[in-house]
């Protein structure tokens, strides 16, 4: 016999009292009858009116919009966007919330994955409890910085860009961003419309005049002709039809490539490829690491998840020309653009593929320093098990992603590591998301 379909409760409101925020941008309250809400757009302690946008009777959580606010936060503000609130644009999590309010947000969520996942308070992960801002992120109330110098648009059936509504493929259309980086804004995607396309994707490099933008036609579309407020390069993507479906990427017109400006040196970035949103993280990030690691001459070194030779670079230059590193990086645009970076360094060695099946292969049974920059599902069991058994004295874990982080250092304990300091920076202000610079050292015994 099958079951009869429960009722969707869809629409249904709730009345309800808000408590703490959980990892996904949302705060956790009950109904009266005991279930669970995950509730966006509404702080803390407030009491508001929820509306249910998904979940049935007997869900084990339903999610839901605060669309009227009873009692208000002190830390509420009015957001800032006319783009941002329930059923709107998806992209900013806390644009209804101060910035320092963002933070400890953030700082309360990583608090609870720690200890969740890891069980691990702040004090064991080495860790103050504050988020910090990035430099220049430090905005008045009711205000956000314009920092993402990344922003992939979303494009409806009539051409108009925009972004993707909270767990929806439908299109919100937006004419201005306003967490774009002004490189970003000066390009005037959203004064156009883009028939055909599936998305647009608009990127301003930090320390170079370089622009690009990435078109994805819909299937079948043919590419507009690209007129925008700035001089740019133009590529196209397309679906590969091989069985990974993997992405190619083609120039149109200009470089295939942005130069991007950081810890001292210029990077190669291609293709659409991955580097840090903010225009400060880079450097933030570097600087965390190499404070944390403390390279030494003649050091050997591994970065794991090199992308295009960030953390690499810059610790070949401190290890000098008695130390070396090796890179492993499992996209082969990546590991071109790494190979180029770093070229003047004759002791970096970049391996291509991924990380779980390079390693055992390189024949390193040891090494003296270790950066993990994982994509957001972090490292796992057994490559945190493998790293930890080449018996570095110290591993920086970069993680974008809190639980991952956390999930990561119980594996990391388990095999003989403990944080010995933890930061955590605020490089996605008004989302949810948060980075975090985790040192382990080996765990020594007490005798």
């Amino acid at each position: 016999m099958q079951s009869e379909p429960k009722a969707s409760l869809v629409g249904e409101e709730y009345e309800v009292e808000v408590g703490p925020v959980a990892h996904g941008g949302h705060c956790i309250a009950r109904t009266a009858e005991g279930q669970v809400l995950f509730v966006r757009h509404a702080l803390p302690g407030e009491r508001v009116v929820a509306r249910v946008t998904e979940g049935e009777e007997g869900a084990r959580f339903l999610r839901a919009d605060a669309v009227r606010v009873l009692d208000p936060s002190k830390d509420r503000v009015e957001a800032p966007c006319p783009f941002a609130g329930p059923g709107k644009c998806g992209g900013c999590d806390w644009q209804h919330a101060a910035p320092g309010a963002q933070r400890r947000l953030k700082a309360d969520v990583i608090t609870e994955q720690l200890a969740r996942l890891a069980g691990l308070t702040p004090e064991e992960a080495g860790w103050d409890g504050t988020v910090e801002p990035a430099p220049g992120d430090k905005v008045a109330r009711g205000e956000v910085p314009a920092w993402r110098t990344r922003v992939q648009y979303a494009v409806d059936e009539q051409g108009r860009p925009g972004l993707r509504r909270h767990r929806s493929h439908e299109v919100e259309p937006i004419d201005h961003c306003l967490i774009a980086a002004p490189g970003v804004t000066e390009l005037g995607v959203e004064k156009r419309e883009w028939p055909q396309m599936a998305t647009v994707e608009a990127i301003a490099a930090t320390g170079s005049s370089d622009r690009q933008v990435v078109l994805t036609p819909r299937p079948g579309g043919r590419l507009p002709i690209v007129e925008l407020d700035r001089p740019v390069s133009v590529l196209r993507v397309s679906e590969s039809r091989g069985r990974d479906r993997a992405r190619l990427v083609h120039r149109v017109h200009g470089r295939p490539f942005v130069r991007e400006r950081a810890a001292g040196r210029t990077w190669r970035v291609g293709e659409g490829g991955f580097w840090q949103v903010h225009s400060k993280a880079a450097d933030v990030l570097v600087e965390a690491v190499m404070q944390g690691l403390m390279p030494r001459k003649g050091e050997m070194a591994l970065d794991l998840y090199c992308g295009v030779g960030l953390f690499a670079g810059a610790i070949a230059e401190r290890v000098g020309e008695r130390g070396a590193v090796l890179g492993i990086e499992s996209s082969k645009r990546a590991v071109e653009d790494a190979r180029h970076n770093l070229q003047d360094l004759e002791r970096v060695r970049i391996e291509h593929g991924k990380v779980e099946q390079v390693l055992p292969r390189t024949g390193i049974t040891e090494a003296d320093l270790i950066v993990l920059d994982p994509p957001r599902a972090g490292a796992g069991k057994e490559t945190v098990a493998r790293v930890a058994a080449l018996g570095a004295r110290r591993i920086a874990y970069v993680a974008c992603d809190p639980a991952a982080l956390a999930r990561d250092l119980k594996y990391f304990r388990e095999a003989g590591y403990a944080p010995r300091r933890t930061r955590a920076f605020d490089l996605f202000p008004v989302t949810h998301h948060v980075e975090c610079v985790a040192i382990l050292e080996p765990v020594r015994e007490e005798r």
